[in-house]
């Protein structure tokens, strides 16, 4: 399983909060997976360089068709900002139409717990998920 594990952006003030966002993306086919993950890796490099991110990770399970990221952001305008600006806008609409199954959960954390650990997002993913299928 491709994992990027988590990378600092930047390192904010151990007693600020940071807006963390956890999503869960499946494709709806085996032959969208590569398009998948390399339009990943292009949104991944924008990350390094987007103003107001605190640090990303990416987990991929190609053979599930299932891709998991985890990112953590100064507050929710930065990383509004980052899915405005390109190339993340144009992937997000690009791959639309390959898209299964979408999950998004979004909180506030302390700055001194990032990393968030992945075990933490995926719980919150699956209640998410729980939640928006009752």
């Amino acid at each position: 399983m491709p994992t990027l594990r988590w990378t600092t952006v930047s390192t904010p003030a151990p007693d600020t909060e940071a807006f963390v966002m956890a999503s869960r993306l499946e494709v709806r086919s085996f032959k969208d997976v590569p398009r998948f993950f390399l339009h990943s890796l292009s949104a991944w490099k924008q990350v390094s360089r987007a103003p107001g991110a605190y640090g990303a990770s990416l987990i991929a399970e190609p053979l599930k068709r299932t891709f998991w990221t985890l990112s953590a952001w100064e507050d929710k305008d930065a990383l509004y900002e980052y899915a405005r600006t390109e190339p993340h806008r144009s992937i997000m609409i690009g791959l639309r139409p390959t898209m299964k199954d979408s999950v998004f959960t979004f909180w506030q954390a302390p700055a001194a717990e990032l990393p968030i650990a992945w075990s933490d997002a995926r719980r919150r993913l699956a209640e998410e998920q729980a939640r928006s299928r009752s």
